[in-house]
């Protein structure tokens, strides 16, 4: 697997081009999966596992990668595909999600394509609920399309690790408690899980978050709103936005929220799962106010609250 990803130096130039690329992966079937690769830090041939007692049963075991101890989960088991037996071709992606690294079980691994998100698309509202896709995409090969299912591993974590959305005591101020009730947040992530995630932790606040499943959705809203005279600006506390998303990242939504001229003020919050000395550069390069990792509920209150002190502190009395 040595040299099947490139160097994150590499990678980055995608950044604000509202490109990705994906690394392409079986489990044991016809179809073709993917992870993107800003999520995956190797890819190595699957080691001898460690048992690890009382574990979640999509935990296959224990992996031990320089020193280094990772729970490693069944892939094709967490997606609701039947168990079959780890062969020879079986491979570990290791990723970091969410402050946490993990191994995800695959099969055999395809290779790493160069996209646009808007080459990705929503999954189809026909597949109800319960599926564990983010996204759906399409590749030509030998002169026929070849679907390409996009893994929801914020959902597939969630139900093995639970995240928590109460507030911590002492993390809201008492003088902020009724100033939080009526703000509206815009919400951009293509994750349910995410979305469920933020409008939970923030609505015991008393705080309205208008939900989007990608940039693009996003910045219409916005434009439309702003189209009909209202200040957007004024309307709402901020924008908090994940970085990956399809049809629009959340960095090109950025971007295209600082060339509007009417929305060009807005605070725009990068809420995203990956490592935060990445994502703090791209912060900076692509222009939003904070950067904030997935999951955290008293971070994020702590973040909303410290703009909306910002806000009320810059209200001309």
């Amino acid at each position: 697997m040595a040299g099947i990803l490139d160097s994150v130096n590499q990678r980055t130039q995608l950044v604000g081009e509202n490109r990705l690329e994906l690394l392409l992966f079986h489990l044991h079937s016809r179809h073709l999966f993917a992870l993107n690769v800003f999520k995956v830090k190797e890819v190595v041939k699957l080691p001898k596992l460690n048992s690890l007692p009382n574990a979640h049963p999509k935990i296959s075991g224990v992996a031990n990668i320089r020193n280094e101890s990772i729970p490693v989960i069944d892939l094709r088991q967490a997606i609701g595909l039947p168990f079959i037996e780890h062969g020879d071709d079986c491979n570990l992606v290791i990723t970091e999600y969410n402050r946490s690294v993990q191994g995800f079980l695959v099969g055999k691994v395809d290779q790493i394509v160069n996209m646009t998100w808007s080459n990705i698309m929503p999954p189809p509202s026909t597949v109800g609920k319960n599926h564990y896709l983010t996204a759906l995409t399409k590749l030509e090969r030998n002169g026929t399309q070849q679907l390409v299912e996009i893994i929801d591993v914020e959902k597939v974590l969630a139900e093995i690790v639970e995240y928590k959305v109460e507030i911590s005591a002492g993390i809201v101020d008492p003088d902020m408690v009724d100033q939080f009730v009526g703000r509206k947040i815009l919400h951009a992530d293509d994750s349910p899980t995410a979305r469920r995630q933020v409008r939970d932790t923030l609505s015991q606040l008393g705080i309205e978050i208008i939900p989007t499943q990608n940039g693009q959705e996003a910045y219409e809203l916005l434009k439309s709103w702003a189209d009909e005279g209202i200040d957007v600006e004024k309307e709402f506390l901020m924008v908090i936005t994940d970085a990956e998303m399809p049809v629009m990242d959340g960095y090109r939504l950025t971007y295209e929220i600082r060339n509007h001229p009417k929305l060009k003020n807005l605070f725009v919050v990068l809420n995203t799962s990956l490592s935060g000395s990445f994502n703090q550069a791209m912060v900076e390069k692509v222009g939003c106010d904070a950067f904030l990792s997935k999951f955290q509920p008293d971070r994020l209150v702590e973040t909303v609250q410290a703009r909306l002190k910002d806000t009320l502190a810059n209200t001309p009395k």
